[in-house]
């Protein structure tokens, strides 16, 4: 039996290309919902990575803040050292009335003290010298494990004594004095001269010295050198 079909080839034709252009709609939807979701999940991304930058440089703006405060404290702090350390400089490591009353003390019979001066300077960057004085041969006894105060940047103390006495004698015995002292060093004879006034001979001296490095007075050893001078002067 013939089936025979009623419907127009036209219909059929149309209808199918409905159908076709239904999915390529369907497709093409798909295809854009893709796009679509791909855009957005890149902005997300895109938004996320800005909002980590963004907290990044804040962190870097106040990390480098507290560099430079850090810094500008690093350079208050070296002022300040500077300045304590100008400050411990100034201060006298022994009282000038002491010295005095240690140059006094040692005075031998007849002679006279004219002048006394003191002055401070920086010690010299050289090299390494012989130890001038008991104490700095100590120092340079010290075992290896050892280390002595670094000196660089204390000012040493130089004494200039001027006085009179009856002969050479005298001043020798003075020397000798002012060098077996524990505040003195480097004693050292620079003029003596012979003057007569009248019927009288003298001799006239200057010499130079300088305060002992490291040097720690107690009160009892403060009392008993001013002691020593107030006995000098009952006696003279």
């Amino acid at each position: 039996m013939v089936n025979i079909n009623f419907v127009p080839d036209d219909y059929i034709q149309s209808n199918e290309s409905r159908r076709a252009n239904l999915m390529c709609l369907v497709l093409f939807m798909i295809v854009m919902a893709a796009l679509g979701g791909s855009f957005v999940t890149i902005r997300m991304r895109q938004s996320a990575f800005c909002a980590k930058e963004n907290l990044v440089n804040a962190k870097m703006a106040r990390m480098r803040e507290t560099i430079k405060q850090f810094e500008e404290l690093q350079a208050k702090r070296k002022e300040m050292m500077k300045t304590a350390l100008m400050t411990a400089q100034l201060l006298e490591p022994v009282p000038r009335s002491v010295l005095l009353a240690s140059l006094t003390n040692n005075l031998p019979a007849g002679v006279s003290l004219l002048k006394v001066s003191f002055i401070q300077k920086e010690p010299k960057q050289g090299g390494s010298a012989a130890p001038a004085s008991k104490y700095q041969a100590a120092k340079a006894q010290m075992p290896a494990g050892q280390t002595p105060v670094s000196q660089e940047k204390s000012l040493e103390t130089y004494i200039d004594i001027g006085g009179i006495a009856p002969s050479d004698l005298q001043v020798a015995a003075y020397i000798e004095r002012l060098s077996t002292s524990s505040l003195m060093a480097n004693v050292a004879l620079v003029e003596s001269k012979e003057y007569k006034i009248e019927d009288t001979t003298f001799r006239r001296f200057r010499l130079t010295a300088m305060l002992q490095n490291d040097v720690h007075l107690t009160r009892d050893d403060v009392d008993r050198i001013r002691g020593g001078t107030k006995e000098s002067v009952q006696n003279f």
